[in-house]
């Protein structure tokens, strides 16, 4: 049977994994095709762009990060 083909091969490839010291997570994440999703995303950066001109201390924060990271894509 070919699925117990699969499923032996998915076992072997999670046990390398597990050899190289990973581990399995399960995360849930929101469901892009749900009809509200576009509107819920809009909602939320209305509210994140608020809190920003809101906070001019974390623009800088964000600003000397940014300037902090020359280098690190070389």
């Amino acid at each position: 049977m070919e699925t117990t083909h699969v499923n032996a091969r998915v076992k072997k490839h999670r046990d390398t994994l597990r050899m190289a010291g990973l581990r399995p997570v399960q995360i849930w994440v929101p469901d892009t095709r749900r009809p509200d999703f576009a509107e819920e995303c809009r909602r939320q950066c209305l509210l994140i762009a608020q809190a920003d001109k809101a906070d001019i201390s974390m623009q800088q924060l964000m600003d000397e990060a940014l300037a902090d990271s020359d280098g690190w894509m070389e």
